[in-house]
C-alpha cells in the first residue's frame, strides 16, 4: 500500500467499506446472492455479512426473497433514479411528474417514465392509477432491456453502436411473446421507430400489455419513454384511447423540456 493509500485508509470507516463490498457484489449479480455466497466472495466473517445485510434490509437497501437470496432494494434503486435524473441539464422526473399524474387521473391506469442508462432500463418516475385492477408502478424499478414497450422504444432510438452492444447480450425469454432473436428484434425496432410508438403484447408477463411513446427534446433526441401498462383483454377501443393518450402526453413532456 502506498503512503497516500495508507493516509486515506486512516480516514475511512471499515464497516462502511464492508457494506459497500456487499452492495457491489449484489450489483454485479442481478439474480442475487445468498449469505454463504457473499461470505465466500468477499472473505468477510459470516456474522459480519449477516449483520450488514440485516441493517441494510431494515432500510430497504437490500431485500431477501423466499429462497434466502439477497438483492438490491427498492430504496437503493429509487436513489439511482434520482441520480440519473439529475445527471441531465434538467430534472426530467420532476418536470414530467405533473404530466404523469394528469394522465393517470385521465386514464385511471398507472403511468411510467423510463430511461436507458449504462445498466439498462430504469423507471425514473411513475404515477399510480385509480381504476380497479390498475397495475402498480414504482420509480426505481429495473426492467428487461429487450422486453416491454418502453424498453423496445428506447432501444429503437439508440445509435447503432449502442444498440449493437445491447443486442450482443443474451436475450431472456420471459413469455412466449418475448422476442429473443436479435435479427427479428432489430426488425421490430425499425418498425417502432417508423411508427413512433411501441406495444407490449405480453412480453414480460402474459397478462400485462402496454403502449409506449418517446419523449424527445426540440432537437429530436429521445430522452425517455412514457408507457402505460394495462391488463390483457382490454377492449380494442380502450387500447386505442390509451395509445393516443400516451403519444400526446409524451409530446407534451417533450415540449416542456424544450422550453
Amino acid at each position: 500500500m502506498s503512503e497516500v493509500e495508507e493516509i486515506s485508509a486512516k480516514h475511512t470507516i471499515p464497516v462502511i467499506d464492508r457494506m459497500m463490498d456487499v452492495l457491489g457484489a449484489l450489483e454485479q449479480q442481478p439474480s442475487g446472492l445468498s449469505i454463504r455466497e457473499l461470505t465466500d466472495a468477499l472473505g468477510h466473517p459470516r456474522t459480519t455479512i449477516y449483520r450488514i445485510l440485516n441493517t441494510l434490509q431494515q432500510h430497504d437497501m437490500v431485500r431477501r426473497d423466499d429462497s434466502g437470496t439477497y438483492h438490491l432494494g427498492n430504496r437503493l434503486l429509487g436513489m439511482a433514479a434520482q441520480v440519473s435524473s439529475r445527471a441531465a441539464d434538467f430534472d426530467l422526473a420532476a418536470l414530467a411528474q405533473p404530466f404523469l399524474e394528469r394522465l393517470a387521473v385521465e386514464l385511471g391506469e398507472g403511468i411510467k417514465l423510463s430511461v436507458i442508462d449504462q445498466d439498462g432500463i430504469l423507471v425514473l418516475a411513475a404515477a399510480q392509477g385509480r381504476r380497479e385492477y390498475a397495475l402498480t408502478v414504482a420509480p426505481g424499478q429495473r426492467m428487461p432491456i429487450h422486453a416491454g414497450a418502453a424498453s423496445k422504444l428506447l432501444l429503437a432510438y439508440l445509435p447503432a453502436p449502442e444498440l449493437d452492444y445491447w443486442l450482443a447480450k443474451p436475450l431472456t425469454a420471459y413469455t412466449s411473446k418475448t422476442v429473443t432473436d436479435p435479427k427479428r428484434l432489430r426488425s421490430e425496432l425499425t418498425r417502432i421507430k417508423r411508427l413512433g410508438w411501441a406495444q407490449d403484447k405480453g412480453e414480460n408477463a402474459p397478462s400485462i400489455q402496454a403502449f409506449a411513446a418517446p419523449v424527445a427534446t426540440k432537437a429530436g433526441k429521445v430522452v425517455a419513454a412514457l408507457s402505460v401498462p394495462f391488463l390483457a383483454g382490454t377492449p380494442t377501443h380502450r387500447m386505442e384511447e390509451i395509445r393516443i393518450a400516451a403519444i400526446e402526453t409524451a409530446r407534451a413532456i417533450g415540449a416542456a423540456i424544450s422550453q
